[in-house]
């Protein structure tokens, strides 16, 4: 392809691009399919089009390489950097100029040149991401999250290691956002790199840090950077007091429930009714009454670790509702200062059952249930187990189910309230769970697999 047909491709996917309607009556005639259909295809587009876009800024990058100084094409025309360059041209933010910036020198980097053969750059692990973006396989964003959650080589992690990590994730990517990606990369970058867990939890520790300051109109603002540990007791405060405003999980009990609907009906947001919550805390020290938080008990945050990683003092723990790892010695910092609840797994991963006796979830089986699924099981959904509610997957009335660990499942209440308003079922076969849709929903009520969210139970299981 010459430069001439480059620039006439160019022009002639713009013409292509604005001659889809503009006309809004258009999108409002459009079923439910054809709506799902073209924002499928409008996101095949967008990919296409970002991947020239990152393709564009990584050849303005090579030519601005800093080793070039004054005679790079970005000082040359009068830029500080490549991004500078990219925002003057395109007219994007710096973020989005970066972020091009960065996966266009992915692509440059995983395609020789076509005379010298010479290679620009020298992360080869990251040549599968760079592929993906060139051929419109994988978005500028993905990319970046892969790039970032994967980190790079170290001495216990080699650089093929990655490369296979890589490869995965740009596979993975076919099927989850970018957000979701990059927590994926860490996953694997831990599983890579258990020695390197500490290393990283001490970095994050680092970085806490509260500034408050006080603004010229008399109110003031605190900036709260919170390391992972911190951050599971602040959350847990948060969202006890505020759960019943942001749609949190349902209560049984009679006093629970009226002190949640005092919660709601409350005129303030939900913003000033955690400012004052948490200012009221404060107040109230270490002696707070914790009968004014919702559930009634001190703040918890639940350790994860298996037997074996505990006795062996190897390995590491996570802290529910959290995506990182912790080492194995703050884990047993925490265990010795909050003691430990033994829950036991079978090889299927499922724990202790209670029969029709009893139609409720005791509390002991909700803490097994969030130590399996790791937050709502719904496909899609981040909410964590303190949002969510235990769901008979075989109903109490209708099925006549038992209130047994192998029959409950994770969700929020809003995926709670539609699997039962809205005709969605779960199963379990095989000793995996499975969604299947209403005929409205799929006529042929495919099932759709649900996989665990715990990176923890998926560890335990895969040690076995």
């Amino acid at each position: 392809m010459t430069r001439t047909d480059l620039l006439a491709g160019l022009d002639a996917a713009l013409g292509a691009a604005e001659a889809v309607p503009a006309d809004l009556a258009v999108y409002r005639d459009l079923d439910d399919d054809m709506l799902s259909a073209a924002l499928t295809l409008h996101s095949r587009l967008m990919r296409a089009v970002e991947s020239r876009g990152a393709m564009l800024a990584g050849e303005v990058a090579r030519r601005s390489a800093p080793e070039l100084g004054h005679d790079g094409l970005a000082q040359r025309t009068g830029h500080r950097t490549a991004i500078d360059f990219v925002r003057a041209a395109t007219g994007a933010t710096a973020r989005e100029a970066a972020t091009a910036v960065s996966v266009g020198l992915l692509v440059q980097e995983a395609v020789p040149d076509a005379v010298t053969g010479e290679v620009f750059g020298d992360r080869p692990w990251l040549a599968p991401v760079g592929t993906a973006v060139a051929s419109g396989a994988l978005s500028p964003d993905a990319a970046e999250a892969i790039r970032n959650g994967l980190g790079s080589p170290t001495h216990g992690v080699s650089s093929d290691d990655l490369k296979v990590a890589a490869e995965q994730l740009c596979e993975e990517a076919k099927t989850v956002d970018a957000d979701r990606l990059f927590r994926r990369a860490r996953e694997l970058r831990d599983l890579l790199d258990e020695t390197g867990i500490a290393d990283r939890e001490r970095e994050r520790r680092s970085r806490r840090g509260l500034r408050f300051f006080l603004r010229p109109d008399g109110m003031g603002r605190l900036t709260w950077d919170l390391d992972p540990e911190s951050c599971a007791v602040v959350g847990e405060v948060f969202d006890r007091v505020t759960s019943p405003k942001r749609g949190g999980p349902r209560f049984v009990d009679e006093q629970a429930q009226a002190e949640a609907d005092a919660v709601r009906a409350d005129s303030r947001t939900t913003e000033q009714y955690a400012s004052d919550a948490f200012v009221q805390l404060l107040r109230q020290g270490v002696d707070a009454d914790s009968s004014r938080l919702l559930g009634g008990t001190p703040p918890a945050v639940r350790v994860l670790v298996t037997a074996r990683s505990l006795s062996r003092r190897s390995g590491h723990g996570r802290i529910e509702g959290e995506h990182d790892p912790i080492s194995i010695q703050t884990v047993e910092r925490m265990v010795c200062a909050g003691g430990t609840v033994p829950v036991v797994f079978d090889e299927a991963g499922q724990g202790m059952n209670l029969g029709r006796e009893q139609r409720l979830f005791s509390r002991r089986q909700r803490v097994v249930l969030a130590a399996r699924d790791g937050g709502c099981m719904w496909i899609g959904c981040d909410r964590p187990p303190s949002w969510t509610e235990a769901h008979h997957i075989e109903f109490w009335e209708r099925d006549h189910g038992s209130t047994d660990i192998d029959k409950g499942i994770m969700l929020c209440k809003h995926h709670h309230l539609l699997a039962h308003d809205h005709g969605w079922e779960i199963r379990r076969e095989h000793g995996a769970y499975w969604l299947i849709p209403p005929p409205s929903i799929d006529p042929l009520q495919v099932p759709r697999e649900l996989p665990s969210k715990s990176a923890a139970l998926r560890e335990l299981i895969g040690a076995r």
